[in-house]
């Protein structure tokens, strides 16, 4: 069985086409391909399919889609019912995103390790398996979701290849499938730096410095940036004639003759290559097993990597000005820093925002993980050290397989670099210390909404809560524009409130009001309003306030859950342990501790009293109506 995604979604068994019923049953296969071996919800192959308005018979038809797939792709591919999803497991069948995975970290290993040859070779393979643009034949949904990331991991590879060809002197060669690239990717300065090095190289210095010329104008007009230092030092390398030589050429004629990759791929629309001959197999290399030690001496020389894989911060960000300065203060000193709150408060956005405004501060990278797994569930910290070790440079070969090894290895190259760290949606501080840099000029930013955070040693501590009035309007009108909201400021108001003021809510709906341009403020002013249906209200695509609660309660020993769901549909605004014991039914010391459980876990407020009360506690708006029993996760 051969299935596919890099092009037009399909299946073949052995060597015919599988039938397909149109894009609803295509989106189904790549759905739970991508998921890649985890259980896929209902929820999401529902919305992936007719997106958040599904037909009344759309339960009915997804299991019908479901059990043709089943029956068509055979048995040699399990679809399995879990819970509420399903699970697919693809056995021995071939997966073209898997095969070009495989074959793209190869080739970059080769690349980092000068092997050039065999990086050509191992890239060229990985690209010849994309027949057309990612997920073609599937709903709008799938492709917003899943497209860019693919496309990305394409151009990075397509990048690589051009890299590996440009050390083989292959220079003139390229400069059409460059050329072709550049204008596809104006604002990608590592596919303009490889054109003006190909120009450079075959004698047209003018030509390469208009090339940067035309990139500088693109990143201003689009960006409002101007060069990276990289494609920077590359210009003035070429204005003063010093750019180094290719560092590998090849000197046999019939090598020299083969058209790299990357230009064959120029002919083809959209930069996508016919379906080529398999290129010859390349023998892997296996070199010695190094300590921590002389791999980071390995991996010092001048073409390590410097990692970027940190998300852009959202534009339109919003207040948190001093929070801002509390993290840059800390960051730019001697100590990381770690953001807590509760769900939807901002936290990722604001790493985010303080990572790119101290971007000059780490020179040598900056380095990203969400610690989250699709299911809302912990990643494993070696998984997320995997992730790391590739991104300083370590081939997928010498990557250490015990989780030890690879924190000796990973704290290794980090010693005398000056890296900036994300940690995202941490769990607990367990997860979270086998990440850590050691000793050295690295720093770290954690965002978590436990408070458990707190135990670790060294790190500076900024919570969130609600945005302020004007900060709420100000979000608000920055995502829906500021026309929609000015003309009733009493309904922007009342959205805020409703949306606890809390940034995530406050988004989604701004965003959900520029999305029905017939809506008025009023109009989702009134929506929101209504109880009964304001969590569904503050939903749009992959944006869900209901999702990251449920993640948190998820996290709650099913009584506690089953408690806390008992306290909130009373609907009291103040509770004290007293209240929580009578409604309950416990001693007054056991509903204290489950009061503070949910302190812990950002589902519950407190604040102390002058009075014999001692402590008072209050749901949030939002997270009460989601424990309610209509709402609330069905306990385990």
């Amino acid at each position: 069985m051969d299935l596919r995604i890099l092009g037009a979604v399909g299946a073949e068994l052995d060597g015919r086409p599988v039938p397909l019923d149109g894009s609803k049953q295509r989106t189904a296969l790549a759905a739970l391909l991508l998921a890649e071996g985890t259980v896929l919800s209902d929820e999401r192959l529902t919305v992936l399919l007719w997106g958040w308005q599904p037909p009344a018979t759309s339960t009915r038809q997804l299991y019908t889609y479901v059990s043709r797939l089943r029956t068509r792709l055979g048995s040699g591919l399990r679809l399995e019912r879990h819970g509420t999803g399903y699970r697919m497991d693809i056995g021995d069948a071939s997966f073209d995103r898997t095969a070009f995975r495989t074959l793209a970290a190869m080739g970059r290993a080769d690349l980092l390790a000068r092997r050039y040859q065999d990086a050509e070779r191992r890239l060229d393979q990985a690209l010849g398996l994309w027949h057309g643009p990612a997920l073609t034949g599937v709903t709008e949904q799938l492709r917003e979701s899943e497209a860019s990331q693919l496309e990305e991991a394409r151009l990075a590879a397509l990048e690589d290849h051009a890299e590996a060809a440009l050390a083989l002197g292959r220079h003139t060669e390229l400069i059409p499938a460059l050329t072709h690239q550049v204008a596809l990717q104006p604002i990608r300065e590592r596919l303009r730096g490889q054109l003006m090095t190909a120009l450079f190289r075959s004698g047209r210095q003018a030509d390469a410095l208009a090339v940067y010329d035309r990139g500088s104008e693109a990143l201003a007009g689009e960006l409002g940036i101007d060069p990276g230092p990289v494609l920077r030092t590359l210009r003035q390398e070429i204005l003063t004639g010093a750019l180094a030589p290719p560092e590998a050429p090849e000197r046999d004629t019939a090598t020299v003759s083969h058209t790299p990759a990357v230009a064959a791929r120029a002919a083809q629309p959209e930069a996508f290559p016919a379906s080529p001959a398999p290129a010859s197999p390349v023998p892997a290399v296996s070199p010695p097993t190094l300590t921590p030690a002389t791999e980071a001496t390995a991996l010092t020389d001048r073409h390590s990597p410097v990692p970027a894989t940190l998300p852009a911060a959202p534009a339109d960000f919003v207040g948190r000005a001093a929070e801002t300065r509390e993290l840059l203060t800390a960051l730019r000193g001697r100590r990381g820093a770690v953001i807590t709150g509760a769900t939807g408060t901002g936290k990722s956005a604001l790493a985010l925002r303080a990572a790119e405004q101290c971007r000059e501060d780490f020179p040598q990278g900056r380095l990203y993980a969400d610690l989250r797994t699709a299911d809302g569930g912990p990643r494993a910290p070696r998984e997320v050290l995997g992730w790391f070790l590739s991104a300083l440079g370590v081939p997928p070969e010498r990557t250490p397989g015990g989780l030890d090894e690879r924190i000796q290895l990973y704290r290794t190259l980090l010693s005398t670099r000056r890296l900036l760290v994300v940690l995202d949606h941490a769990f607990d501080d367990a997860q979270v210390r086998p990440l850590l840099p050691g000793e050295g000029p690295s720093r770290t930013l954690i965002t978590g909404v436990r408070s458990h955070l707190a135990s670790l040693e060294g790190l500076h501590m900024v919570r969130l809560g609600a945005l302020e009035p004007a900060e709420a309007g100000q979000l608000l009108a920055a995502v829906a524009g500021p026309e929609r909201l000015t003309a009733s400021p009493e309904a922007a108001a009342r959205i805020a409130e409703s949306c606890d003021r809390l940034p995530l809510a406050l988004r989604i709906a701004a965003a959900r009001l520029a999305a029905h341009p017939h809506w008025t403020a009023g109009m989702l002013a009134d929506r929101l309003a209504r109880p009964g249906r304001r969590l569904a209200e503050l939903r749009l695509g992959s944006l869900d306030l209901r999702s990251g609660l449920r993640n948190v309660a998820d996290q709650l020993d099913p009584a506690d859950r089953t408690a806390a769901g008992i306290l909130a549909a009373t609907g009291l605004t103040r509770l004290t342990a007293g209240d929580a014991a009578a409604l309950l039914g416990t001693a007054a010391d056991e509903a204290e501790e489950l009061l503070e459980r949910l302190v812990d876990a950002r589902l519950l407020d407190a604040w102390s009293t002058d009075g014999a009360n001692g402590l008072c506690y209050r749901f949030p708006p939002l997270v009460q109506l989601f424990l309610q029993p209509q709402h609330a996760p069905a306990p385990c």
